[in-house]
């Protein structure tokens, strides 16, 4: 029995192990903060992943943190949900529309239009780093191809992260240069659709000795989750804490997370 348990507990430790080709790089993405979706602010009219709300990040020192999509036609928008309803308004989906028909939607009204991945880029190369989320489902990695072949010629520091193991994989086997996260969060206390064997699996970060992330993109809530602390302490992996939202929050995690997705506030 005891041996049973020992041997449980070690592959479990072990099933945590990260990547660790890319470690020395960590360095050039510590000393920024990251503007969740860029430095948006709604009393302004400057709202969440816009053309204002990146130059507004760049231009007082931070990185930025921001959501990419594809197109019907295989452009990759930068939006956050899948769908136009809470920032435009209507009840159609990014996956449905091409750029050039998503760039008639006014953002909340104002004069912002959903930007072009290659907009973004623009305004953040030679200048600040990027965490790019990659937003996607299942095993389809068209959006990773997609990226690779738009950004290859950029001159700028930037990581990628996904909730999607997959998308983890796809870039171990294909860029392994690129330093990539693997998004997580104790899905185990939150309520999400996945089944009970998912969540386990994912709370606890137990695809790493897999996918080898070069670091773990993890809700700053649970940040005593233990996969975590072990991914940390024991293996020194490079943690990112999601999404801070006040000075308060902050304090309570700065020695936990080396990097920190924030928003609402200024660190």
């Amino acid at each position: 029995m005891i041996i049973s348990v020992i041997l449980i507990l070690s592959l479990y430790v072990i099933s945590i192990y990260p990547g660790k080709k890319n470690r020395k790089k960590h360095k050039k993405f510590l000393k920024w903060k990251y503007a969740h979706r860029g430095l948006h602010n709604s009393e302004k009219g400057i709202w969440e992943n816009t053309v204002p709300a990146f130059e507004a990040a760049v231009e007082n020192g931070y990185g930025a943190e921001l959501d990419i999509r594809l197109t019907a036609d295989g452009q990759l928008a930068v939006f956050h949900d899948n769908e136009l309803k809470r920032m435009c308004g209507e009840d159609i989906k990014i996956a449905d529309l091409s750029m050039e028909e998503l760039k008639k939607y006014k953002i909340k009204n104002t004069g912002s239009r959903i930007p072009a991945l290659e907009e973004v880029l623009k305004i953040f190369e030679g200048k600040a780093p990027l965490i790019i989320e990659i937003k996607s489902s299942g095993k389809d990695m068209e959006i990773c191809r997609k990226l690779d072949s738009i950004i290859a010629g950029y001159n700028g520091e930037y990581m990628v992260e996904s909730f999607n193991p997959y998308v983890v994989n796809w870039y171990k086997k294909n860029r392994p240069d690129i330093m990539r996260g693997q998004l997580s969060s104790d899905f185990l206390k939150e309520k999400t659709k996945e089944n009970i064997f998912l969540k386990i699996i994912m709370t606890n970060l137990m695809l790493n000795f897999i996918n080898k992330p070069d670091f773990v993109a993890y809700n700053h809530v649970f940040a005593n989750n233990m996969s975590l602390k072990i991914f940390k302490k024991i293996y020194k992996g490079f943690t990112v804490g999601w999404t801070i939202s006040s000075e308060a929050e902050y304090e309570k995690v700065k020695n936990t997370f080396d990097a920190f997705i924030f928003e609402e506030f200024r660190p």
